[in-house]
């Protein structure tokens, strides 16, 4: 048995969290309950800054590590990126938050499940 809590445990309190805080967040897709990746779409104020999931630095560390386009100007980019990966992997799930530092929130977050 895994120490790691399910997804969808991890995904409700990070929607608690960024709605606590203020800020808005949505699933754009549901991926598999127990044991399902995490891409998470980063916003300010409406405007796209990036795409993070969780992974692991060359020290073993948890870590949010940088995904999808790397021109935050072109946010129909993101989009297709991000549907294109759900297509691959059907577990994933596809997290748009908009709040003033979404990743850092992300982080605290996530990183401690």
């Amino acid at each position: 048995m895994s120490d790691r809590l399910p997804t969808n445990l991890i995904v409700s309190a990070l929607l608690r969290r960024v709605n606590d805080a203020g800020g808005m967040a949505m699933v754009l897709a549901k991926g598999d309950p127990q044991a399902g990746s995490i891409l998470l779409i980063l916003n300010d104020k409406g405007r796209f800054t990036g795409m993070v999931e969780p992974g692991r630095d060359l020290d073993g560390r948890a870590v949010l590590v940088p995904a999808g386009p790397g021109d935050t100007s072109a946010p129909d980019e993101a989009t297709g990126y991000w549907q294109r990966r759900k297509a691959r992997d059907p577990d994933m799930w596809v997290i748009d938050l908009d709040i003033p530092f979404a990743q850092r929130l992300a982080a605290e977050t996530i990183l401690q499940h």
